[in-house]
């Protein structure tokens, strides 16, 4: 499979597909009277990270066969894998992104993504995010990386805000 791929195909992944299902919303209280839940925190990206674009992990990550069912999609994630595992658009010396601005659809952490890929509800998406992110920076650079310490250095912030 050729590595070279044209922005035109990356652009054209930048949308998600229709997501197929729609999970029933839980309740917004629980027990008695207007007693809400405890908010989880906002998913929020940590500049010069880099994780998710370690495109191959360990086993126990699922590989793109099992995320997508769009071929095209599967296509397109393998072409982006670089002979290292990481994506070939990563600058690793600043850990950013050469086509974020259109990179495509699953490559983004949203809300609709996260629905459209995994099945997962939207009110439940920070939660899911904070825990595949923590997942990723982990399985990259350890447990007791500074990377993790500073994603969840950013959590605090945010949610404190």
């Amino acid at each position: 499979m050729s590595q070279a791929i044209s922005i035109t195909t990356i652009h054209a992944a930048a949308k998600p597909p229709k997501s197929k299902s729609k999970a029933k919303n839980p309740p917004s209280t629980i027990g008695f009277g207007n007693i809400k839940r405890k908010e989880d925190p906002p998913w929020k990206c940590v500049q010069n990270c880099g994780a998710c674009c370690k495109l191959v992990k360990s086993p126990s990550f699922a590989t793109p066969e099992e995320i997508f069912e769009n071929p095209s999609d599967i296509e397109l994630y393998k072409t982006m894998v670089g002979p290292d595992g990481w994506c070939i658009h990563l600058n690793k010396s600043t850990r950013t992104c050469s086509i974020y601005n259109e990179r495509p659809y699953f490559c983004r952490v949203e809300p609709s993504v996260f629905e459209t890929l995994y099945g997962i509800d939207k009110k439940k998406f920070n939660k899911e995010a904070c825990s595949c992110c923590r997942d990723s920076i982990k399985a990259v650079y350890g447990a007791r990386s500074q990377e993790l310490e500073n994603f969840n250095r950013n959590l605090k912030c945010s949610s404190a805000s």
